[in-house]
């Protein structure tokens, strides 16, 4: 009796259906969303313009936190992602790494089965080589140059957040946000 009332207790995980329930990062996206059309228009097209023309999540962040949006970045991602498809430059160049370092790999096999002369082979896997060596250089500046640029964004946003903190309740409070939206308008324009 015991084992029969147990077996109709168990039902099929397939069959059951399971209640909708919102994941932390859906209410994440809408919170954001909520944010961004909360701005007033000209500072949300400003945003919005900006978040289009970076490709990096952190200067969006740091620009959504400069204009007062208080929660992660997990957020900024997810909404980026959402609404504007961005090429992943950095991926595109270790790819074409890897299918490099495969191609010099078949040359070097070939080259020992005979299908390729020795002396035409070796010319091949050297200006292979030094093409792998040129791409490898361009994957770490464009790394480099993308990160020095979200430290000095992150270094300007909290120099010009110290500077309002100060000036808080002050009448240059108003001169001085200006200030501070046309210093990252400025940045966000440099290379």
């Amino acid at each position: 009796m015991n084992k029969s009332s147990n077996s109709l207790k168990k039902t099929k995980s397939g069959i059951t259906a399971k209640p909708n329930r919102h994941i932390d990062s859906d209410i994440d996206l809408q919170v954001f969303n909520y944010w961004v059309d909360n701005l007033d228009s000209a500072t949300r097209e400003s945003f919005c313009s900006f978040a289009e023309e970076t490709f990096s999540v952190i200067q969006v962040y740091l620009y959504a936190k400069f204009l007062g949006y208080d929660s992660s970045i997990v957020a900024v991602d997810l909404w980026l992602k959402d609404n504007f498809s961005k090429p992943d430059h950095l991926k595109v160049l270790l790819r074409e790494i890897e299918e490099m370092q495969e191609d010099i790999r078949k040359l070097r096999m070939d080259i020992e089965n005979y299908a390729v002369k020795r002396d035409v082979g070796v010319a091949r896997i050297a200006a292979m080589q030094k093409e792998l060596r040129s791409t490898i250089s361009q994957v770490d500046s464009f790394v480099s140059s993308r990160d020095r640029k979200g430290l000095l964004m992150a270094g300007a946003d909290r120099a010009l957040r110290e500077v309002a903190s100060i000036f808080k309740d002050d009448p240059i409070e108003g001169p001085l946000q200006e200030a501070s939206m046309s210093v990252w308008a400025r940045m966000q324009f440099e290379d």
